[in-house]
């Protein structure tokens, strides 16, 4: 393998971290997005030169062209957890890893890694599972080679799970129990699937592979706020919220990703996702098969999380009354 490896939407939560795990192993690191003056830190993950950022839109064929020329590998992490103006889900999460997929396999790109979601469903009642499953099986047909990686719930600084409903309880006394709070889930660590990705594309033998990646522990929805409030050392009163007016709610917040720069705080389709368990089904490889030990979210969440504690990161002095 050619030791260039053009990362799609390497600039985002996850894709930061992969470019950090490629530019590790002495790869050298494209990092492609749609706007580059906003990922100019990028460059920072790598030694002097290690790291180029260029624009690429996966919607559009030939900026994604531009972006292969010359690599060996790719990776694909462009994803959209809400729909707004031209980014749509079929538009990102099936046009645009047809795209990739179609010009890594004419440019001679000889591994592809295609980031899908757990959950990942051509029947399901959500709009992202299904163009998740519809992206996975256009880039199989073009690149059946291709490596699949399915992440659970992923959590780390910056995440837009755990760091949600932590900001949410600072400011509101109580939190909603979406659909009672019993959906499961399987929270992987930012750090680990990025590891499992970058082996995905340095290492052999894993063309053509599924893997799913979950965390250590499944744990409820209920069980999630528990260990969210424990972390942050407040107490919150939990409200259970069923699905159909959790539903009104996304739907009138739904206008917000239109006129506002801002994310709705939930989203219909979310409330749909909600209704399905998001663990690994235990039928195909994961991170152990990867070389990668999973990490606890209890390991890591008081890492980032503290902020949101009475005093933030002196919250213990400000206790005593050391401060």
């Amino acid at each position: 393998m050619q030791d260039l490896v053009t990362v799609f939407g390497g600039s985002g939560f996850v894709g930061s971290q992969v470019v950090r795990a490629l530019a590790r192993q002495g790869l050298r690191v494209r990092v492609a997005v749609r706007q580059p003056h906003l990922a100019h830190t990028m460059r920072l993950l790598g030694d002097v030169g290690q790291i180029e950022v260029v624009q690429a839109n996966v919607r559009v064929e030939d900026s994604v062209r531009r972006a292969l020329a010359g690599a060996g590998a790719c990776v694909n992490l462009v994803g959209v957890l809400y729909e707004t103006g031209r980014q749509k889900f079929d538009a990102v999460h099936v046009d645009g890893a047809r795209n990739v997929a179609v010009a890594a396999k004419a440019m001679g790109v000889t591994r592809l890694v295609q980031i899908s979601a757990l959950g990942a469903d051509a029947a399901s009642t959500s709009k992202y599972a299904r163009s998740k499953a519809a992206g996975e099986a256009a880039v199989r047909a073009a690149f059946p080679d291709a490596v699949v990686v399915r992440p659970s719930v992923v959590f780390g600084p910056g995440d837009d799970f755990f760091n949600k409903f932590a900001e949410m309880a600072v400011i509101s006394p109580a939190l909603p129990l979406i659909g009672g709070g019993a959906t499961k889930f399987q929270p992987v660590f930012l750090g680990d699937v990025a590891k499992a990705v970058a082996r995905a594309v340095s290492e052999p033998g894993h063309a053509g592979a599924t893997y799913e990646l979950g965390g250590p522990v499944v744990y409820s929805f209920r069980e999630i706020l528990g260990l969210i409030l424990r972390v942050i050392e407040r107490r919150r009163v939990l409200i259970p919220l069923p699905f159909p007016i959790a539903r009104i709610i996304g739907q009138l917040c739904a206008p917000l990703a239109v006129f506002t720069p801002w994310a709705p705080p939930l989203t219909a389709d979310q409330v749909e996702l909600l209704k399905s368990d998001n663990v690994v089904s235990g039928a195909l490889p994961g991170l152990a098969e990867l070389g990668v030990t999973a990490t606890t979210a209890e390991a890591i969440t008081p890492t980032f999380l503290y902020r949101f504690r009475k005093g933030g990161q002196f919250a213990d002095q400000t206790e005593s009354g050391a401060v």
